[in-house]
């Protein structure tokens, strides 16, 4: 045999083994390339309970893309802060209600006391008011106008109407304004399951116990006369600050609606339902309790998330942009709302910051304002 009858099957064979060796660098260069980023393409899911005016951060696109980048998959589902301590939470990786207080019951209720909880944003309340509710209760010494669409609203001018069952149709001027009727009152959510609605609770009760946190049973059987009116005019109480506020966008609802800051700078921000927001003002009680967002890890798979929600640059960015206050973040959150700043009070200037209630008396403040009990 010659040359020639070998040349044919060697340079076949020659063929096959340079492609498998070609094969083999592209799969090693992938898996290189993969242990070199792997948070480029794996991720690990967490699940976790959240209060509902969280669950349009976690759903933004933006968001669940810096998180995966991070190489987390987060899942929720929402539940009032308050009431997340009965639910089953093994089932979750973390809990992230809307203020501390309800966090050391989840802490309590899920054995994980010490847990290293962190708070990557807050946001405190407002009133929203429709512009001629506004109007009204600034003649009538209610309401200090800051503004076309901002106010302070006056808690002890406010909760002596309350205490006096003051109407609409008693206030000078509300006469032009035939839709303002009944009994003057801010809608809040239930304030035995939401937060919005338990820290409005303790403030108000701030102002009625003379300005002084309530913290025995004296103060309580004092102050519960004032909390059962103020929420016994509302009728059936909301579990979230959600549909409310939907509702009030929508042109419709209550004139005087309680929700978070968060809230309306995002609707600011993104620019949604702009058509009613000329209608818009933001009253910032004058007596208010700041809600700092807890986030609570119930288990190892989550232990860094709240960390990084707190100090990640995107995410921070991304918190500010659904109208939440960073970590030690005024200047972030003043600098991207400046062009709505005729709605927001970025410094929160004029406005008195107090503490809380324990939790006991807290929820004994929610029973008696619902008509449920008589002691701590």
């Amino acid at each position: 045999m010659g040359f020639h009858e070998h040349a044919a099957p060697v340079r076949r064979n020659l063929g096959i083994v340079l492609g498998l060796l070609l094969m083999g660098g592209v799969i090693f260069v992938a898996l290189f390339k993969g242990q070199e980023n792997p948070d480029s393409t794996a991720t690990k899911t967490v699940r976790g309970v959240i209060g509902s005016e969280k669950s349009e951060f976690f759903r933004d696109p933006d968001v669940v893309k810096a998180l995966a980048a991070k190489g987390y998959t987060v899942k929720t589902e929402t539940s009032g802060s308050w009431a997340m301590d009965q639910l089953a939470l093994k089932e979750y990786d973390f809990a992230f209600p809307s203020s501390s207080e309800p966090a050391k019951e989840v802490e309590a209720a899920a054995g994980v006391k010490g847990a290293q909880e962190t708070k990557p944003f807050f946001s405190p309340l407002v009133v929203i008011a429709r512009s001629n509710a506004a109007r009204v209760l600034t003649d009538n010494g209610l309401v200090k106008m800051n503004g076309k669409n901002s106010g302070t609203l006056l808690m002890g001018p406010f909760l002596k109407a309350a205490a006096e069952d003051r109407t609409w149709q008693q206030l000078p001027g509300s006469a032009a304004h035939p839709e303002l009727t009944g009994t003057v009152f801010v809608k809040t959510t239930d304030p035995a399951t939401s937060n919005s609605g338990a820290l409005f609770l303790a403030a108000t009760s701030n102002v009625a116990n003379g300005n002084t946190v309530v913290s025995d049973d004296a103060a309580i059987a004092r102050t519960a006369p004032l909390l059962r009116k103020l929420i016994s005019v509302q009728g059936a109480l909301e579990p979230s600050t959600d549909d409310p506020f939907r509702a009030f966008i929508s042109g419709s609802g209550e004139p005087l609606i309680l929700v978070y800051e968060s809230q309306v700078a995002s609707l600011l921000l993104q620019k949604q339902g702009a058509g009613n927001v000329d209608d818009m003002v933001v009253l910032y009680p004058d007596t208010t309790v700041n809600t700092a967002h807890t986030f609570v890890p119930l288990g190892d798979r989550a232990a860094e998330l709240g960390t990084l929600l707190a100090t990640d640059p995107k995410l921070r960015e991304l918190a500010v942009r659904h109208g939440f206050r960073p970590q030690d973040g005024v200047a972030e959150f003043t600098a991207a709302t400046a062009p709505h700043a005729a709605y927001l009070n970025p410094a929160l200037a004029g406005i008195r910051q107090v503490g809380t209630p324990t939790v006991k008396i807290l929820m004994a403040l929610a029973a008696r304002a619902k008509g449920q009990g008589d002691t701590p």
